[in-house]
């Protein structure tokens, strides 16, 4: 009787199904900016789809990324639920911060999605267009101020291609870094900075509302259902996407890998994950395992070129 009871309780652990795994996602910015918003919309499908029974969302802001990198790494080594948002932006903030820390202290899991960016001003500036904003930029450079998120990503990278295009020195733009999305917003409103730079969806509601005004995004050709010129179209031979990804802890065994990958890939499969792109105005951009590890790669080596060449990188 014992043997068997001891048997049917096993083949009954056998036949029930894994336990989802608990996750806490470390999004490296404030609250309301892009990684906050991504980290959040994984939260939620996690646990909307079952993927996961528990999943927590922690804020660590600064340096474009590399403290909450940093704090991530050190802490949580071996830990396979932990999980981190990150991006282009912080390929360009880990390269002029001189962080010691980089994407290679932890495990790339996949890329998520892709996003253009927007240049905007207060509905209330004078600058109706690209085209005046570039006539005051080339008037006097460090006049026109833009505020975007931290040193060296996307947002500062743009507003350096802009000026180089425009054949204005990279190196005088007047760039003023926000660590989170919420607080650049409220300066970009308030009329702090000339102009502002950042992902459209940050923009978008205050857009929709008129309260700011759309000059152009950085896509290479319109996007559906916005109602502004490319860069391109707008007299100024720039086009860049700003992209995120999800990566997890260093020091995993192969088997806890592939399992978060595959909890991943069941997110990215999901309806309920397409919806969210849709929502956000996300492309969906997703791309894991080696190819994504390569493609990273060439990434950061383009990234550190592009710095170099408006002079955020010596």
């Amino acid at each position: 009787m014992k043997h068997t009871f001891i048997a049917t309780l096993f083949a009954a652990a056998i036949a029930l199904p894994a336990a989802a795994a608990d996750y806490t996602i470390i999004a490296p910015a404030a609250p309301g900016g892009g990684w906050d918003q991504t980290a959040r919309s994984l939260q939620t499908v996690l646990q909307q789809e079952g993927i996961s029974g528990n999943v927590q969302v922690q804020n660590v802001p600064g340096a474009g990324g590399a403290i909450g990198l940093a704090q991530f790494a050190n802490q949580s080594a071996g830990n396979p639920n932990a999980l981190i948002v990150g991006g282009y932006v912080m390929v360009g903030a880990l390269l002029t911060n001189k962080s010691a820390v980089t994407l290679k202290d932890v495990t790339p899991i996949a890329r998520l999605t892709g996003e253009y960016e927007a240049v905007v001003v207060p509905a209330s500036s004078d600058i109706k267009t690209l085209a005046d904003l570039v006539t005051k930029l080339k008037a006097d450079p460090g006049a026109v101020s833009w505020g975007g998120g931290s040193a060296g990503g996307t947002d500062h990278i743009t507003a350096g291609l802009i000026a180089k295009a425009s054949g204005v020195d990279p190196t005088k733009v007047n760039y003023v870094a926000f660590s989170g999305g919420g607080e650049a917003l409220a300066a970009i409103l308030g009329g702090q900075v000339t102009a502002g730079i950042s992902s459209y969806s940050e923009f978008e509601s205050q857009v929709k509302a008129g309260t700011l005004r759309l000059l152009a995004v950085s896509s290479d050709a319109r996007l559906d259902g916005i109602d502004a010129p490319t860069l391109k179209e707008a007299g100024t031979d720039v086009t860049i996407q700003n992209w995120r990804m999800v990566a997890a802890a260093p020091g995993l065994t192969d088997e806890e890998v592939k399992a978060i990958s595959a909890d991943v890939e069941k997110l990215h499969k999901s309806a309920a994950w397409q919806e969210v792109l849709k929502t956000k105005g996300w492309a969906d951009t997703y791309l894991s395992g080696d190819d994504f590890k390569a493609q990273l790669d060439k990434d950061v080596a383009s990234t550190e070129s592009i710095l170099k060449d408006i002079g955020l990188v010596k």
